[in-house]
């Protein structure tokens, strides 16, 4: 017990050293001192005296500060040791509280109804965190070996369950659950996340995630009623009948149910695909081949790999522009019309367009748009639109859908909070109704988006089907996807949606996050820069009053500032909210202006993404003002994904970089740039290359002639 108090005063004398708040201090020396005395942490305890003996403050706090949170997406996080962490106790003190959760919701009866799980490709391989000499229960943990924990759990506490022999997709998840009539379901991934993160979504009977106030009656029986995890060996479920394996027959009736979804005979173009080392491949690319269109796979990003290792970034993310550069050549190769990608657990879809013999990205509202008005066409065609017909967005979503509805006088619900489990429930609720055949599409900004009734969550397939084949039927007549959308804004004005956001890193960064929400919540502020700000709309007021839960209070915690209009605008607003699933601050901008005839188009998009641009800017500078840091605005030219400190690390040590020239051996000149920008991960020259050309006048590799 001494040599256990003196490392605790080892660390609180570290601590002292951190610029943070003795609240978040006090907790982490709290829950080292349970990892490195209780029993059940004995496994993890060399890695954490090595963290100490290493000095290692910045890790020790942000692994111990807290139980790593519920957020939009169920628990999401880096991959370490410590509560904070995602980590084999983690998830199975997860497990237990969501045994305990489920009983006391729906009773013992329940139990054999069982529980679903399924996982991604992840696996964690990160260096220079913890001592390679010794024993890690961390390292190469897969969302295999966090299932099977979490497995062991369920079983031991009394329930069945089924789990997948191989990874799945999270929406074949979401199909299973009803289809095998379970009462749950977990999903064992961190989506688009770093490859240095995994985690656990958590669906309820339905095929939804969680919504308030049950995520947080779920948060609470895991972080306050967790006193014992109970634990059952695998074999030992088996020989009780507790644990059976399912596959192939969901996976063709999961397929079936998506092929259902098409609204076109229309089949002649050319796809290439890529599951960024991802489980489309089980989705995806079958259900497109069912369908008998021409379906190509990246021979490169086409297997299973929790490295990532062939995409820019390591970064699996359709979202991000760079995750299609590798896959461009084998496109232009197989002469492929389009690219689509989706990501590890193949909820989220991406595109990319040839158009013009160039390929065009387009963005999660943009899908969105295109979905939307497709949809709409194709129910008009069949005498399926009706007055009740209804498309679902989130608040953040692009206007220019709800404009699209009400132009075809039909309804949309547009304002629900961000994330897709709101859009879920209210499919819910029109099948409560009997309405659910009016649902024609539910959408979100973050390319997810679900039409059909056999899921509750977003799927990348679905959207796959009718993106695929709408470019089929606009080939016939020597149209691509942007002559589609540039059709659209023409007729109802271009709206540009840009989302950006400020990383912000450990305990240090959530402090920093509730500075500037808290600022901008409390401060009338009536101009940024040139721009005025007419309104300000705060989610956390209003119905429901009390909120719901604390997981309701966080999912509101959304402020929208509407900006009076400059000429030749019909709206502009910025909407700025935390992440429910990454330490981030995200700021949504959108500028709408009005129709115009399609031959001005290109000077009519650029003059409002002008608009954006300086808005940005303004806007950006104006939180980085309230976190008392200088920001250069070379700095928008960095890879905007970069945590902040990486940022300003990076143009500390510019001048550096650029004086690398002065060493005559290119070898060297080499080396010592890689180990420069070694903190940056993958491809860090890209990252930067945009900045460092800005202010010397050529990109890095040519400056420094290596």
């Amino acid at each position: 017990m001494k040599k256990n108090s003196s490392l605790t005063d080892n660390v609180k004398a570290g601590f002292k050293s951190l610029d943070i708040s003795k609240k978040y201090t006090d907790s982490a020396i709290k829950w080292i001192n349970i990892w490195l005395t209780e029993n059940m942490f004995e496994e993890y305890v060399p890695q954490i005296k090595f963290l100490i003996k290493s000095e290692k403050w910045d890790i020790l706090l942000d692994s111990f500060y807290q139980v790593i949170s519920f957020g939009t997406g169920g628990r999401r996080g880096h991959v370490g040791i410590g509560p904070n962490r995602i980590n084999k106790w983690t998830i199975q003190a997860s497990a237990q509280g969501h045994s305990q959760y489920l009983i006391k919701q729906y009773g013992n009866d329940t139990k054999s109804r069982g529980i679903v799980l399924t996982y991604d490709v992840r696996k964690y391989t990160e260096k220079g965190i913890y001592d390679e000499t010794i024993a890690n229960p961390v390292m190469d943990l897969t969302c295999k070996q966090l299932s099977d924990a979490a497995a062991e759990v369920y079983t031991a506490n009394g329930f069945k369950v089924l789990m997948f022999d191989s990874p799945r997709s999270t929406p074949e998840l979401s199909f299973a659950i009803v289809f095998l009539n379970c009462i749950s379901g977990a999903m064992f991934s961190a989506s688009h996340n770093l490859p240095t993160d995994n985690g656990k979504k958590v669906y309820d009977d339905f095929g939804g995630q969680l919504i308030p106030p049950y995520d947080q009656i779920l948060v609470e029986e895991v972080t306050q009623n967790v006193n014992k995890i109970n634990t059952l060996s695998l074999n030992d479920a088996k020989k009780a009948g507790l644990l059976q394996y399912v596959g192939e027959e969901v996976d063709k009736k999961y397929h079936k149910a998506v092929s259902k979804l098409s609204l076109s005979d229309e089949r002649d173009i050319k796809i290439l695909y890529s599951p960024l080392h991802g489980t489309g491949i089980t989705s995806v690319y079958p259900v497109l081949k069912s369908l008998a269109f021409d379906v190509v796979c990246d021979p490169d990003t086409s297997f299973f790999s929790g490295a990532f290792e062939n995409i820019i970034y390591n970064i699996p993310n359709p979202e991000v522009i760079e995750s299609f550069d590798n896959l461009i050549p084998e496109a232009d190769k197989v002469k492929a019309d389009i690219i689509l990608s989706t990501d590890p657990d193949a909820d989220r879809i991406g595109i990319m367009v040839k158009h013009q013999n160039q390929w065009e990205f387009l963005n999660g509202n943009e899908i969105g748009i295109i979905l939307t008005v497709y949809g709409i066409n194709k129910y008009k065609e069949s005498g399926r639109l009706k007055n009740s017909s209804i498309i679902i967005k989130t608040l953040v979503t692009t206007s220019l859908i709800q404009k699209i509805a009400i132009a075809n006088n039909i309804s949309i619900i547009s304002d629900l909070l961000v994330g897709f489990k709101y859009i879920g429930e209210e499919m819910n609720i029109l099948s409560s109704k009997n309405r659910i055949d009016d649902f024609i599409l539910g959408t979100e900004e973050s390319h997810g988006y679900i039409t059909g009734n056999y899921c509750r969550d977003k799927d990348a397939a679905g959207a796959a089907v009718w993106i695929s084949e709408l470019c089929a039927e606009l080939k016939i007549k020597n149209m691509t996807l942007i002559d589609f959308l540039n059709n659209i804004y023409a007729e109802y004005g271009y709206c540009h949606n840009y989302l950006t956001e400020i990383r912000l890193l450990g305990a240090k960064g959530m402090e920093q996050i509730l500075l500037i929400m808290e600022h901008l919540r409390k401060n009338q502020i009536k101009t940024i820069d040139n721009f005025i700000i007419e309104k300000k709309t705060d989610r956390w007021d209003g119905e429901p009053d009390p909120h719901l839960s604390k997981t309701d209070t966080s999912a509101r915690n959304i402020l929208i500032f509407k900006i009076k209009n400059v000429e030749n605008t019909n709206s502009i607003k910025i909407t700025v909210r935390p992440s429910g699933t990454e330490p981030k601050i995200k700021m949504y901008f959108e500028i709408t202006g009005h129709p115009f005839d399609i031959k001005n188009i290109f000077e009519k998009k650029q003059y409002i993404i002008n608009i954006r641009t300086d808005l940005e800017k303004s806007f950006m500078q104006y939180c980085y003002k309230i976190l008392n840091i200088k920001f250069p605005d070379r700095g928008f030219l960095l890879f905007w994904q970069l945590p902040l400190n990486s940022k300003l690390e990076y143009f500390e040590i510019e001048d550096k970089i650029a004086a690398l020239k002065n060493i005559a051996d290119k070898k060297i000149r080499k080396e010592n740039l890689n180990q420069m920008l070694k903190f940056l991960g993958a491809n860090p020259v890209k990252k930067v290359d945009n900045a460092f050309c800005a202010k010397f006048g050529t990109k890095i590799y040519k400056y420094l002639n290596i």
